[in-house]
């Protein structure tokens, strides 16, 4: 007999294949073997004290601070360690309790029917203004599209393109202008059909613009502002098109003015919750959410929201992270943009652990290497 202790990030389904597991055994064993960490803000003292005690009955457990079980104080945060299978016997215990256990039990529920993240796409970026933070992806004209081809052949699924600087403290462009910066890449990759080759994505929120690339083959719209105008929601809706729907806080020109959140993972959630009742009224069916690193938030924002992106796949809906070579790196190890590629891949590697499932990256091939080593690692 031998022993061998193994990840927990271990592809479970695979171990269970492996094992030669029946259907239904595969499905039970994989819902205990998905651990949920559950921090839950403001509850109730009398609902913490009876979803302990219901925690404990089903084999989980909720740690709380010291005193609530006498009533200490009205209301406190608890954390709550439970599986897939442990979660959904919660929440159907919790629809009979008082003290806002109901509404908990939903939100319960919703986690732990969360599906397994799809396969990782990159998406290639292209910038064709001149004040993009990484001169790397900077390219006019013909350049441009001889550089998304290369991006297609290093296994870019998707390719951004954008035609005004959205960094800290970058300046406005006029409609007009953002539209004769990208028109002639658009054309000569509508041109050549290469968005039968890749998915093309138009990163900017300018309705003219958007409506000149949705006309040309491009079917994904990347807004930075999540749908903030109305006839850009309603361009996605008629086009068909994909919307990104992304979390700023401010405007690129002040975001990083010292940006504060009482309740990040809140605010967000409010947000998402928002803009994505916004998209469905205006018929979009294909929403991508991104939490926008850098966009309003400081370094420990970015990387708690890295850390602990699972959350917002509550959704539903594909998540997509793009931290880049951004200044944030920067922050922890000091570096130019042109040094920050093994930064970029350790922090896009760790989103794609927490759910991520597209990756806005500069560096094509170098993402394309890293995920296939990853997926090697943990899926094969």
């Amino acid at each position: 007999m031998r022993v061998e202790q193994l990840s927990t990030r271990s592809d479970i389904a695979a171990l269970l294949e492996r094992l030669d597991v029946d259907a239904g055994g595969r499905k039970i064993l994989a819902a205990k073997a998905a651990l949920h960490f559950l921090y839950i803000r403001d509850l109730h003292v009398g609902a913490a004290n009876i979803l302990k005690q219901d925690a404990l009955s089903v084999g989980a457990d909720l740690a709380v601070p010291k005193g609530t079980i006498v009533a200490k104080t009205p209301r406190v945060d608890a954390l709550l360690l439970a599986t897939s299978r442990q979660l959904q016997e919660l929440s159907r215990k919790e629809l009979a309790q008082p003290f806002g256990l109901k509404e908990l039990a939903a939100e319960l529920k919703r986690f732990a029917g969360m599906q397994k993240p799809g396969p990782v796409k990159v998406m290639g970026v292209v910038n064709t203004n001149e004040d993009s933070f990484f001169a790397g992806s900077r390219f006019k004209d013909s350049a441009a599209v001889a550089h998304i081809e290369t991006m297609i052949e290093e296994g870019a699924l998707i390719i951004d393109l954008g035609g005004v600087s959205s960094r800290p403290g970058s300046a406005a462009v006029p409609e007009h202008e953002e539209l004769e910066r990208v028109k002639p890449v658009i054309d000569a990759a509508y041109a050549h059909r290469l968005y039968e080759r890749a998915a093309f994505s138009l990163d900017s929120y300018a309705p003219r613009v958007i409506s000149y690339a949705l006309e040309r083959g491009f079917s994904i719209v990347n807004d930075i502002t999540g749908l903030a105008d109305d006839a850009v929601a309603k361009l996605c809706g008629e086009y068909g098109a994909t919307a990104v729907i992304m979390h700023m806080q401010g405007t690129p020109q002040t975001m990083q003015a010292q940006p504060e959140y009482n309740d990040l993972f809140g605010e967000l959630t409010d947000f998402f919750e928002s803009r994505i009742a916004k998209a469905k009224a205006f018929g979009v069916e294909q929403i991508v959410l991104d939490v926008g690193i850098g966009f309003g938030k400081t370094l420990e924002h970015n990387l708690k929201l890295i850390r602990d992106l699972e959350h917002f796949r509550r959704f539903g809906y594909p998540l997509l992270v793009g931290a880049s070579r951004k200044s944030m790196i920067a922050k922890i190890v000091p570096s130019e943009p042109s040094e920050r590629l093994p930064g970029t891949l350790a922090l896009h590697l760790e989103a794609v652990r927490n759910g991520a499932e597209i990756i806005r990256a500069h560096d094509v091939k170098a993402h394309t290497q890293a995920l296939k080593i990853y997926e090697a690692l943990y899926h094969a």
